[in-house]
């Protein structure tokens, strides 16, 4: 057996219960989760500061018939078959009553403990009844008063929600005595639990009771008592010095020499020598909390895996998150190229096509003609109309791209309109003589409407008036009742389409060079290229890290 000194033992530190709970919250943990319910469980046994001493083992093993004798009376239920249905808690109370609590946090209390045969037993099914939260009883013993409490646990061979439940209560136990049947001597489910329940879980403060060997032969007596003496001794157990870990109790005659007042009788039990290792283990550790520390530690580690379980999951969720950051920075960074170079492309297409002599060169003379057909109108200005919509469309293109990767909103659309058709007037008759002097005017009207809007603003529709003149010298030398020749008509249409043009060039490389200085601002939008900001995930996971820090022991 391994024993330590309890004064050598190391406190538990009062944060470390805090920050159990702390990783509780930020893990998430399903309610009915192991795990949570042991964290739960531990976290409030510390604010219980009596000593409780669990009883515990399967069903007919003699629990309660041994708790009754410690007692002296028969305070708890016993019979032939399975009965104790719930974790049962005797504590001090001047005089015997029974306390009921229901999930609805109503509570039943009554002299006596009659109310343990409706609330405390198993059903005709074997089953616990749902209903009941706790059950307590109070006890005038002496040895209750010094504030130690006794818990009677079901039967661990039956039911797995009395499974659950003992494995839960254990945790709050100060001391832990495992009942042993010397009739079948540990069998694998004892020797289970006993790792499961006890041992992994630091649970190390536990004494063994082997009850029925008064049923056995002497011989046989002596055999079983060495076995389980070699099985008490391989189990490290936290006690105090010269303190053994294994007792010889028979529960039922102890109970009767009890009930009797017959102390020799009790003697000869092991009834006495129990009693007085329960008082030397609770005065050497009563003062103390280092026997729960174990059970903190192994409670501790469980959530630290958790805890590391979750930092992984949530540094993968983030690295996921910046990768997708990363593809997405690269994929608008290779879009802002191509939206840059599209869109510079469209507007030197534009530019281009605007150059005032390739404008000449391939429509003065389809304009001119138009004009004096009497055709040019918005709806007649063919291949010049669709060239201008082309060159506007594939701007704008470029520019709602940019917008769309970028999240920036829109300037308002490029319009192009064209407004009214130029006008050209030819005189029908000569001048008089009188009028030989002056100028013959020959007037020319010519408009265009170029209109953007939002940042671009708009260009004022302009008009020129052009007058063919005849000089006094060439005036005077022709007759008077001579009309203007085709060729002068011809030219009067070439002046005003070249005039057209040339307003039309000017005021669309004007509108263009504004628009481009709007939507460039949207198409250069910076692509930041710094890590992503702080999210809720770097948090969680700096308070997951904390945490774990905090858990270290």
């Amino acid at each position: 057996m391994n024993h330590t000194k309890p004064g050598k033992q190391q406190e538990i530190n009062p944060n470390l219960v805090n920050n159990l709970r702390s990783a509780l919250g930020v893990l998430e943990l399903e309610q009915s989760s192991q795990l949570y319910r042991d964290v739960v469980t531990i976290c409030d046994h510390f604010e219980n500061p009596g000593f409780r001493i669990a009883v515990f083992g399967p069903f007919n093993y003699g629990k309660s018939t041994l708790l009754n004798a410690l007692l002296g009376k028969r305070t708890l239920p016993i019979d032939l078959i399975p009965t104790t249905g719930a974790a049962i808690h005797v504590r001090y109370g001047e005089e015997l009553s029974s306390q009921i609590t229901l999930t609805d946090g109503s509570e039943i209390k009554d002299q006596g403990t009659e109310l343990l045969k409706q609330y405390a037993i198993l059903d005709n099914n074997r089953c616990m009844r749902d209903d009941v939260a706790s059950v307590t009883v109070y006890c005038s013993h002496p040895f209750l008063q010094t504030g130690v409490e006794f818990l009677d646990l079901p039967g661990t061979n039956d039911q797995q929600a009395q499974n659950t439940l003992v494995r839960e209560q254990l945790l709050t136990a100060d001391l832990v005595v495992q009942v042993l049947d010397s009739r079948q001597l540990m069998t694998l489910g004892e020797r289970e639990n006993l790792r499961d329940w006890l041992l992994d879980r630091g649970i190390e403060t536990v004494v063994f009771v082997v009850n029925f060997l008064n049923l056995l032969a002497p011989e046989e007596q002596k055999e079983v008592y060495h076995r389980l003496r070699f099985v008490a001794e391989s189990f490290r157990a936290t006690l105090p010095p010269n303190v053994s870990n294994l007792y010889r109790v028979d529960a039922l005659p102890a109970l009767r020499a009890r009930l009797k007042g017959d102390t020799a009788a009790a003697q000869t039990t092991g009834l006495a020598t129990f009693e007085s290792a329960l008082q030397t283990i609770v005065a050497a550790q009563q003062e103390t909390t280092a026997n729960r520390l174990p059970r903190v530690i192994a409670i501790a580690t469980q959530l630290q895996q958790a805890l590391e379980a979750k930092i992984q999951e949530v540094s993968t969720e983030l690295v996921a998150h910046q990768e997708k950051h990363n593809a997405k920075l690269e994929l608008k960074q290779k879009a802002q190229k191509l939206i840059q170079q599209g869109f510079s492309a469209s507007v030197s297409d534009f530019q281009s096509w605007l150059y005032l002599p390739k404008l000449l060169e391939h429509y003065q003379s389809e304009i001119a003609l138009a004009l004096q057909q009497g055709r040019f109108s918005i709806q007649e200005t063919g291949q010049f109309q669709q060239e201008v919509r082309n060159y506007q469309q594939a701007i704008v293109d470029w520019v709602t791209k940019a917008c769309e990767f970028f999240e920036q909103q829109p300037p308002t659309e490029l319009a192009i309109d064209f407004l009214e058709t130029p006008q050209v007037d030819i005189p029908q008759t000569p001048p008089t003589p009188q009028q030989s002097t002056s100028v013959a005017p020959v007037a020319v009207a010519t408009g265009i409407g170029w209109v953007l809007g939002g940042p671009v603003g708009a260009a004022v529709v302009g008009g020129a008036s052009y007058v063919l003149k005849k000089s006094k010298e060439k005036q005077q030398q022709q007759d008077l009742s001579t009309t203007p020749t085709p060729q002068q008509i011809t030219q009067v249409y070439q002046d005003a389409a070249k005039a057209y043009l040339t307003r039309f060039s000017t005021e669309a490389f004007s509108t263009l060079q504004q628009y481009e200085e709007a939507a460039t601002r949207i198409i250069n939008f910076p692509v930041t290229t710094k890590p992503l900001e702080m999210t809720a995930q770097h948090h969680q996971l700096q308070l997951l890290e904390t945490l774990l820090g905090n858990l270290r022991i």
